[in-house]
């Protein structure tokens, strides 16, 4: 789930190993990409975090933010 936090939503993902991790955040990409919205992530081994906020509306979180982790949610899904 993701949660609200500084303006920003945030959301840890667990993979069984660095592969599936950056599988995941290669298909991330594409999608951020296609929605002209790009986010804050971090990666180690099999966990990636990801922060999204809009830079535009004095990063806050707004309906980009929230379309944006919809869409990453349904990769896992």
């Amino acid at each position: 789930m993701w949660q609200e936090e500084n303006n920003q939503l945030i959301k840890t993902f667990t993979f069984t190993n660095f592969i599936e991790a950056f599988g995941f955040m290669t298909k991330a990409a594409f999608l951020a990409e296609k929605m002209n919205h790009h986010p804050e992530w971090t990666n180690v081994y099999n966990k990636v975090i990801i922060r999204l906020s809009t830079h535009d509306a004095g990063n806050t979180v707004t309906d980009k933010d929230r379309k944006l982790a919809e869409a990453i949610d349904k990769l896992i899904s």
